[in-house]
C-alpha cells in the first residue's frame, strides 16, 4: 500500500491489530510498519519470532532485512529507548533543549514549550517546570523573557542532565500514585517500590 494515501497509516494498523490481534500487549506491540518482539524470557525469543514469521507468511507479508535487528536488550523504537524493564527517552530530544539558547521571540518559546512537551512523561511536574514559558505563550503576541523565565530554563537544563528513567513493575507490584497541585499546576507520577526506592512508571502534568 502506498503510504501518500491518506488513509494509508490507519488502514495499515487496522491490517497490524488484525494479523497479529493474539500477540499486542503479550510479545508483540505494532505500530504501523513498526514491530517489536519482546518476550518474556530469553528463551521463548526463538519461538516467539517463529510466530511472528509465520503470521506473516500467512498474510503475504515481508520484511526488509536490513531494516531489522534480532537478539537486543535494547533498541530505540517510536523515538524511545526501550530496555528490559525501563524506557529511556531520546536523546536527541534532550539534546534539543539542552543545545537551545535562551529564546528571543515567541516563536522560540514555541519550540522550547514542544520539545518539552515531547518529554512530559519523564519529567515529574513538567508544567510548574514550563510555566513561566507557557505564560509567555498566553501573554499574547508581545514576548518579554524575565529572569524568572531564565531561571527556570536553566533550572530545566540542570534537570536534564540526568533525567529520570521510566521503569516496568512486575505483574501484582503495588503502584502507589503521587499527585502534586500548586494555584498553577497540576502533576501526578505513578510509581512502584523496589529496594525502598520510587521506580517511576508514568508522568502527567497540566498546567491549570
Amino acid at each position: 500500500m502506498p503510504f501518500g494515501l491518506k488513509n494509508a497509516g490507519a488502514t495499515y494498523q487496522r491490517l497490524g491489530n488484525h494479523m497479529f490481534q493474539n500477540q499486542i500487549g503479550q510479545n508483540m506491540e505494532v505500530y504501523i510498519d513498526d514491530m517489536l518482539v519482546n518476550s518474556a524470557k530469553e528463551q521463548y525469543h526463538i519461538k516467539d519470532l517463529e510466530e511472528c514469521f509465520q503470521i506473516l507468511t500467512t498474510f503475504g507479508m515481508k520484511l526488509n532485512p536490513a531494516k531489522c535487528t534480532f537478539r537486543v536488550r535494547g533498541k530505540r523504537f517510536l523515538g524511545y529507548l526501550i530496555y528490559e524493564r525501563r524506557i529511556e527517552a531520546n536523546p536527541e530530544k534532550i539534546n534539543a533543549i539542552m543545545d537551545m539558547s535562551p529564546p528571543k521571540s515567541i516563536r522560540e518559546v514555541q519550540k522550547l514549550a514542544g520539545r518539552l512537551a515531547a518529554l512530559n512523561r519523564f519529567i515529574s511536574r513538567s508544567a510548574d517546570k514550563g510555566l513561566p514559558f507557557f505564560k509567555i505563550l498566553r501573554g499574547g503576541p508581545k514576548f518579554e523573557w524575565s529572569k524568572n523565565s531564565q531561571e527556570h530554563f536553566d533550572e530545566l537544563k540542570k534537570y536534564l542532565v540526568s533525567p529520570p528513567l521510566l521503569t516496568k513493575p512486575e505483574t501484582g507490584e503495588t503502584l502507589y500514585l503521587y499527585l502534586a497541585v500548586s494555584k498553577n499546576a497540576v502533576g501526578s507520577v505513578l510509581v512502584w517500590q523496589e529496594n525502598r526506592e520510587h521506580q517511576p512508571v508514568y508522568c502527567v502534568s497540566k498546567v491549570l
